[in-house]
């Protein structure tokens, strides 16, 4: 069994770290350099780094800031937000990323997964899929531009074609349960986990340390991201780590 990762999230908006509850009510987290070196120093075993307007603004990611980011970090880091091709790709790349995190892209253009694999690898494309529960279906839907716009896409079946193109891992997020506090969605977690061979990351709803504990051994994920406890000092990285390996989890 892979030991299991913790992953701080750096929601950025307009040069600074935000976050919110549910997608919205976003408030100031801090900049995104200072806090990727401390999770560095704090044990984190990856950074993703999402920039969450880029899609919903059409514009490319933040490529100097990134740039600034990876000059302070020796741990693997992610980046999203407004890629859109593989020039798109090889640019974040170069600025220093170690993966490329794509989620509306690649709900428009499929083949962005495959072209993206094809020229830098599988182990460099994570999909991000933010999901919600639709009522109707009794089942998850797949939202893009920063969770604001339903895909009409069921969430599972997305992500059995996104390993299918060659994904090397997936960013799961549910939109439920985020910024909630009250724990990672462990049905849609677990669903997911259980349909694929490639690792999955579970965002969303993180509060305390238990959680952590509950997504890795229920909700069977690779990897556990969050952003608020951390950004917020509440739950500081080498105590969970600590935790975790206690209750006898692998852990980094």
């Amino acid at each position: 069994m892979l030991a299991k990762r913790i992953i701080p999230c750096l929601d950025v908006k307009d040069g600074r770290v935000v976050k919110g509850v549910n997608f919205v009510n976003l408030r100031d987290a801090g900049d995104p350099v200072e806090l990727a070196a401390i999770y560095d120093r704090e044990g984190a075993d990856e950074l993703v780094f999402l920039d969450i307007s880029a899609s919903v603004e059409g514009r490319a990611t933040m490529v100097e800031v990134v740039r600034q980011t990876a000059g302070e970090i020796a741990i693997p880091f992610t980046v999203g937000g407004g890629i859109s091709t593989p020039e798109d790709m090889k640019r974040i790349l170069r600025a220093g990323a170690d993966k490329i995190g794509i989620n509306t892209a690649a709900v428009t253009n499929p083949q962005l997964i495959l072209e993206g694999a094809r020229r830098f690898g599988s182990q460099c494309i994570v999909v991000a899929i933010d999901a919600k529960y639709n009522e109707s279906w009794g089942e998850w839907e797949v939202y893009t531009h920063g969770g604001r716009k339903p895909s009409g896409i069921r969430a599972l079946t997305w992500a059995k074609e996104v390993e299918k193109l060659g994904a090397g891992e997936i960013l799961l997020t549910s939109m439920d349960a985020d910024g909630t506090k009250d724990g990672f969605d462990l049905k849609l977690t677990s669903a997911v986990c259980d349909l694929l061979g490639i690792p999955v990351i579970a965002s969303g709803g993180a509060g305390k340390k238990d959680h952590f504990y509950d997504v890795f051994t229920k909700g069977k994920a690779d990897a556990g991201l969050a952003a608020t406890i951390f950004h917020y000092k509440e739950i500081a990285i080498n105590d969970l780590k600590a935790d975790l390996k206690l209750k006898g989890v692998e852990i980094r």
